[in-house]
């Protein structure tokens, strides 16, 4: 398994944007599942959202739909996490993993599925004013 790396947080206002990067430099992102999932403080990890190796089908957690876009650079090998209209409760930790392409996205996201990466050291969002 092997960690990904994460970066693009920070601490925003609330209604604020960012936008967070996930990428490794052992294999191409391209050819499977990612997903993105968050922590909060004395909470368990939660599927963000998730996309799937040919960008066909997404997933988004019900608390983020309309908000948040996940799509990926494959020149780059990385896939985003794009976040708009930020809430403070969606401060946490943000990680991302990888899953076979053969996995849906909601078994990834729902499930916590990630059978080609561990976990990282995620990237701390927070959402204060």
């Amino acid at each position: 398994q092997v960690p990904f790396v994460e970066s693009g947080g920070g601490l925003v206002q609330p209604g604020g944007s960012l936008r967070l990067s996930c990428t490794t430099s052992d294999f191409t992102l391209e050819y499977y599942t990612i997903g993105w999932f968050r922590q909060a403080p004395g909470k368990e990890r939660e599927g963000v959202s998730c996309i799937d190796s040919s960008d066909s089908k997404t997933y988004y957690t019900d608390s983020v739909k309309g908000r948040f876009t996940i799509f990926r650079d494959n020149k780059k090998n990385t896939v985003y996490l794009q976040m708009t209209s930020l809430k403070p409760e969606d401060t946490g930790v943000y990680y991302c993993a990888a899953e076979s392409p053969f996995t849906g996205v909601e078994a990834m996201c729902v499930q916590g599925r990630h059978q080609y990466s561990s976990w990282g050291q995620g990237t701390q969002v927070t959402v204060s004013s």
